[in-house]
Formats: C-alpha cells, structure tokens, sequence
C-alpha cells in the first residue's frame, strides 16, 4: 500500500464572504499518479495552491507525512519538497533558460557563482525532456511548448517528493507530450508523489492511478482511474451528459455566397501562396502540424502581422486589410489563441476587457459606463459567465471564463467572418460543448467561421471542411465523407489523403496531431 505523503482534511477556502473550496479531502501517495479533474471554476487551481503553500487554507488541516503543517510561502512548500509546474508559465521572460532553472537557487563555488556546473546541471535537465533549446536563450524567445518544456525541466531540477502538474500538456506536441510521461512514470518508480491536472481525459486514463472530481468546489468523487471511464469522468465533472459533445452538421448548400476569396497570401517565413474560399454559414477548420503557418497566415490576413496578397474580396468587393481595424470594419475579427498575453488585460475588471475593442460605441469624449454595464449584462447571460462578482479582476477567472468573455468581447465587433484561433486550448469538456454549439449558432445565422485548432477530434466534429497546411502551404482540402484522421494526417505529413475512410469522432479524445 504506498505512503501518504501530503493530504489535505476537510479544507474550505473563502476570499472575502465567498466560500470557493467545501470540506476538501484528498491525499497523495508515495510512487502514485493521482488525477485531479473537474470543470474550470470547479475549485482544482485553488486546491493545488493550498497544496503547494501558495494560499493558505480557510479552515482544514494539511498533513505532511502524516503530520499537520502549515505553509506560510511559495518557499514553506519547495523547502518541504512540493514544487508546482504551473499552466501559466512561471518563468522570467528577460533571464535566459538557465537563469530561470536556478533562479532563486544559484549554485555558488566560494563567493562567485558556480556557472560551468550550472551550465552541466543545465544541459543535463534539458537533455531529460528532450528540449534543444540554447541555455543561453532568452525565454522571451522561445515558443509556447519549449517554455513549458522548461518548465518542466525546472521542476525536475529540485527532486520534488510531490510534483503538481497543472495543465502541462496543454501548448505540448504529441512527441513533447510522450516525452513528459515518460518522465512522469520514470518519478513514479521513484517514489515521488504526483498531482496531475488535465482537461485531457484519455491523458487522464492513460497517465493516473487514482481520480479525484471536483465540481463546485467539492470534491463529488474519488478512487481508483481504472474504475471510472472517460465518458463517467465527463458526465461527473459536468453533473450532465456530454456524449454529444459536438452539434449535428446541416451541411453548406452548394449555392451559399462565397464571403471570402483570399489569393496568394504570403507571410514571410511563415506561409507562401495561400489561396481559398469561405462560404457563408460555413465553418472551415485548418488542420497541420504546430509550425506549420496556420496561426501566422491567418494573423497576416487580419492585418496582425506583415503579409502581402495578390487580392482580398469580402463580400464581393475586393478590399485591403492593412490593420486589424480595417478587418473589424469590414466584418473580419480574429479571436486569439493567447487569451492571457493578447485577448485579456489580466488586471482589469470584465467590464473594461469587454469593451475595450469596441469603445466607439460606449461614447466618444466620455464613456458610458450604464451602457457598458448592460452590455457585461447581456454577455454574462448569452456566455454563462461565471464570475464571483461582477468587479472580479480577469485574471482571477477560470480559464474557460476568461475564453468566454474574450469570445463576448469579439463578438461586440458584430463580425461576419469568425476567425478562431485554438477556441477551447485548456479549457473544460463542458466549456467546450457550451462553445461548440455557440460556433454552429453562429453559422446556422449564416455567419462564416475560420477554426483553427491542434485538438483532432475537434478539427473533425466542428469543421464542415478542412484545409490542412504543411510548411507554409495548403498541402490539400477535405469535405464531407473525405473528412478523416487518417487522411490529415497524411496530408500533414506531406502524403496523399486516403480516398474513403470516414472516421468516427472520439467523443472525449483530446488528441493534438502535432
């Protein structure tokens, strides 16, 4: 039977008269995965913290190796062995990588510092996660997958008893994601205890020992992965069924208004000669491997990024996006696939964040907050946005909130050309069927959506057609019955796509074909 090493006993957490956590119990084991799994705003960031002396408990006792202790710091947690990888990367952008896995903790050989051993300790770590990165890179420079990949090495700089992961796969590429579970396996054959977090339920199935489900605070089930299935961790997370977690296709009549023509569009270094069509009502996903040009050709064509193109026709006329506000003016609004650092002001209220974009029509020389105020209204009840408060600061909400209110704030531009850019990474299955079934909302009104998106059951449950890029090009579309995992990924891989095979959507696979 393995040890207990960290354990929480009936823990509540209140900030202010809110209480957020009920009576959390849950206890982790020497050399045992434990899943924690729920619903963003179901209480898992706030438990983690707890566990980790970020915040500390309301009332509840934390036991460490059986004994209570309290954590007053961050530093109270690692000196007893606790260390954090956090979804929102805790790195300092302007320190280089190996600054960043020391930081804090310098190696020092008299009164200088230590730097050869800390370059071997370095390259040591990164070696372990199979991250090339330059030591002496600035984090600010790296992409999203290889800051979390050095999140991870930094974790496992500190020999950890309990290692909590927070959505650490969520930026990841299936490789970089095999990669961590091996590391996590070869830490469980060593005794340490790990907490693992994911909205990524065959992840979930495949990496844990023992599930734990929150929903609202509470914790509504716990006890071993092998007796819960991913279609029960869904339908306890949500308190519903979520089997039909994708909308019906109606289909797009082949007579529908082309709304968007684009020829030759080209983003230097990033896409070449892109050339295709958007029907109204349609929603058409773009597919490929992460690099492959998809997020920076859509960004060129909204005026996000330098681009050149031979023509762009909107609605019949030929027109020049050469900013994003030309786009929002002709109806074409591009929703971020970095809600934190480029959709959302983290420290400003919903209010502001809502409005921000739209600030035209909420007065000229003063604002009218009563009209803002109304509109925060209507997008809480047309979004469900779950907030504590209606002051609450925007980095205080789950990441499913925070996805929500970036889609009301977009949606304040009255696009009629969608364009989504990763619309449900890290966030929960039932924020996720909420956003599906908005997206096909959208195009049954007849607007037109662009998808992009790395999750492949989605690619193939959303999109009535597919276009797949590999390096910086459309290597080939697919509609209809042609519509397969096997064919984009063929198609991805520079192959030919298989003629009929149509393939069936895992429901709650989380896939990312990457």
């Amino acid at each position: 039977m393995p040890a207990p090493v960290l354990a929480l006993q009936d823990v509540s957490k209140r900030f202010g008269p809110i209480e957020v956590l009920h009576g959390i119990s849950l206890t982790l084991c020497s050399g045992e995965v434990h899943a924690l799994i729920g619903e963003n705003g179901a209480g898992k960031s706030t438990t983690m913290k707890i566990l980790a002396g970020y915040q500390p408990a309301s009332e509840g006792v934390i036991l460490l190796d059986g004994k209570p202790v309290t954590f007053d710091s961050l530093r109270d947690g690692e000196e007893a062995g606790i260390v954090m990888i956090h979804q929102e990367f805790n790195l300092a952008e302007q320190l280089t990588v190996e600054q960043n896995i020391f930081l804090g903790r310098e190696l020092k050989k008299g009164w200088l510092l230590d730097k050869s051993e800390m370059r071997r300790l370095t390259v040591s770590y990164l070696k372990r996660v199979e991250c090339s990165v330059d030591p002496d890179a600035l984090v600010s420079a790296l992409s999203n997958s290889e800051k979390q990949m050095v999140e991870i090495a930094k974790a496992l700089s500190r020999d950890a008893r309990v290692l909590i992961m927070d959505e650490p796969t969520a930026v990841l590429t299936n490789r970089e994601r095999k990669v961590l579970f091996e590391q996590v396996s070869a830490l469980r054959a060593t005794g340490t205890a790990i907490l693992f977090t994911s909205h990524k339920l065959d992840e979930v199935a495949e990496v844990s020992d023992q599930v734990t489900v929150m929903r609202d605070g509470a914790v509504v089930y716990s006890g071993p992965s092998a007796e819960i299935d991913e279609d029960g961790m869904a339908t306890t997370m949500v308190g519903r069924d979520v089997s039909d977690l994708y909308p019906p296709k109606p289909g797009v009549p082949s007579e529908a208004e082309t709304v968007l023509s684009v020829k030759g569009l080209t983003v230097p270094g990033f896409a070449e000669g892109l050339s295709f069509d958007l029907k109204q009502g349609e929603i058409l996903g773009i597919g490929g491997l992460i690099g492959a040009g998809r997020t920076e050709a859509m960004e060129g064509l909204c005026g996000l990024r330098a681009a050149s193109v031979e023509s762009v026709t909107l609605f019949g006329e030929p027109v020049q996006l050469k900013t994003p506000g030309d786009a929002q003016r002709r109806g074409l609004c591009y929703l971020t696939e970095d809600r934190k650092l480029r959709g959302l002001v983290l420290d400003w209220g919903m209010r502001e964040n809502l409005t921000l974009q739209t600030l035209f029509k909420f007065g000229s020389f003063m604002i009218d907050t009563r009209a803002e105020d109304a509109a925060l209204s209507h997008a809480i009840t047309e979004f469900d946005i779950r907030a504590g408060s209606r002051s609450v600061r925007v980095g205080n909400l789950s990441g499913g909130n925070q996805q929500k209110l970036l889609l009301a704030k977009v949606m304040l531009s009255e696009p009629r050309i969608l364009i989504v850019d990763e619309p449900t990474r890290g966030i929960d299955i039932g924020t996720k069927q909420q956003i599906y079934v908005f997206l096909r909302k959208l195009a049954a009104q007849g607007h037109a959506i662009i998808m992009i998106t790395s999750e492949m059951p989605e690619l193939i449950g959303l999109a009535d057609r597919i276009m797949v890029m590999r390096l910086g090009q459309f290597a080939g579309s697919l509609v209809g019955p042609e519509i397969s995992e096997d064919s984009i990924v063929r198609l991805s891989m520079g192959l030919e796509a298989t003629s009929s095979n149509t393939a069936a959507v895992p429901p709650l696979a989380q896939d990312r074909f990457s």
